[in-house]
């Protein structure tokens, strides 16, 4: 009972009211002033004491929150003087701390293995607090930059100049690829940066990589690729011509000397026409590939501006009418909520005129044939869509049907797709395909975000 906080107030009331009454009772005796002086200090003791104690909830109370402030996980509430009935105050405030403390190990630890996983990957990152304070910046992004230890931007500008330059030139947020030149070593990198607000705080995520190598072998693979689709395409042409070539040369011989006029015969001449017709035709068809391969790799530089798409898919229309009515071919248009959009339209006409063919093409072996222009918003992006019902393309062929020269169809030259993509490439767009076998074909002209 006496250690129960009630009693202990209690008692000092008590005690202070026995003191007033003591005081009350002596109160102006001269003979006994200084007991009135002595009880008077007591009195004074006692209060201050009463109060020091009624206080004491609050210094534990503001020691509790300051011991959380600080971190300071030493201290033990159950240790406390105050009396048995705040004893669930003080275990409530030693759980609280424990949790506070174990959450914070658990937070440390997280951020830890968060830390290593992010050592660990082969991408470099770096956050950037308030565009000046590096948080975090990872081993691969300091052995891409060759720094070490950075915490702040403007020492790594100084360091790695032509890096912060091309970050700072994309704001808050894009991605890019650039080249740098970092101690002499040229690098290759795919950047991205997103901007984000947490806690009034201002952070941009900036990852990279230097993709250098895998550029290189893609170029290798494509090198490989136009070599042995080349080298088909001239062997096909210089095959023949050097057969037939030898096959006039026997008919102008004979045991090794050369004939005379009046020794050919009417069937010479006609095999020798014949030779020099072939020899002609796969000539042509030798110049014409070649004309094709000049116009893939001189493409002209865009002219863009803002055209109306209705516009295009009326001319596009327009000249494939003809065309694809002589195959009863049906050609539907739909444009959802897109006026205008900024590109060269001869290039993309160009685009929509070679989709178009192919489509026919696709279609033309099947009932009720048709194909639609459409587009339409999706992702923030405009797309405009070439949709057919036709047999579909084989998983296959969908891999190869991008590269120059690589076509289906038997007279097909496989430049129209290459050549669309290039065009796509130069309005900063993509293109994209789905085919499902025997139920269509659809290319999807992807434009840059508007």
């Amino acid at each position: 009972m006496y250690k129960r906080f009630d009693f202990k107030v209690i008692i000092r009331v008590v005690f202070i009211m026995l003191n007033l009454l003591a005081f009350s009772y002596i109160f102006g005796d001269e003979r006994l002033f200084f007991n009135q002086i002595i009880l008077f200090i007591i009195l004074i003791i006692q209060v201050y004491e009463l109060i020091r104690f009624l206080n004491y909830t609050n210094k534990e109370l503001a020691k509790f929150i300051l011991s959380i402030r600080h971190n300071d996980f030493s201290i033990n509430f159950r240790r406390s003087k105050i009396g048995r009935s705040f004893e669930e105050l003080h275990d409530a405030f030693d759980d609280v701390i424990q949790a506070y403390e174990e959450t914070k190990i658990e937070k440390q630890a997280q951020f830890e293995y968060l830390r290593l996983v992010v050592s660990s990957i082969n991408v470099g990152i770096i956050s950037l607090e308030n565009d000046q304070n590096i948080v975090l910046m990872n081993k691969p992004a300091e052995r891409v930059l060759h720094v070490k230890g950075i915490k702040n931007w403007k020492i790594l500008k100084e360091k790695a100049k032509s890096f912060t330059d091309q970050i700072e030139s994309l704001g808050k947020s894009g991605r890019k690829l650039i080249e740098l030149a970092i101690d002499g070593e040229n690098q290759t990198l795919s950047v991205d940066v997103v901007s984000m607000k947490m806690l009034d705080k201002n952070y941009k995520l900036i990852t990279f990589q230097d993709i250098r190598g895998e550029i290189e072998q893609k170029e290798i693979e494509a090198w490989h690729k136009l070599i042995r689709i080349l080298t088909h395409e001239i062997m096909n042409s210089a095959t023949p011509i050097s057969s037939l070539t030898e096959t006039m040369q026997t008919v102008f011989e004979k045991e090794g000397k050369s004939k005379t006029i009046d020794e050919l015969g009417n069937e010479d001449i006609e095999d020798l026409l014949f030779s020099l017709k072939t020899i002609q035709r796969r000539s042509n068809g030798m110049l014409t590939f070649i004309d094709d391969y000049r116009k893939l790799t001189k493409v002209a530089k865009p002219k863009l501006k803002q055209e109306s798409v209705a516009a295009l898919f009326g001319t596009t229309k327009d000249l494939l009418k003809a065309e694809l009515d002589k195959q009863g071919i049906e050609l539907y248009s739909y444009i959802d909520n897109i006026e205008s959009l900024d590109i060269d339209t001869s290039l993309i006409e160009q685009v929509l005129i070679n989709l178009i063919k192919n489509s026919s093409y696709a279609v033309a072996k099947v009932d009720n044939p048709k194909i639609d222009l459409l587009a339409y918003h999706e992702n923030g992006r405009v797309i405009i869509e070439v949709k057919d019902n036709g047999s579909g393309i084989q998983e296959k062929e969908l891999k190869e049907i991008f590269v120059p020269f690589f076509s289906t169809k038997k007279e097909g030259s496989g430049i129209g797709l290459s050549l669309s993509k290039q065009i796509m490439h130069l309005h900063e767009g993509t293109i994209r395909v789905k085919s499902e076998v025997g139920k269509g074909t659809s290319f999807y002209l992807v434009f840059k975000n508007i």
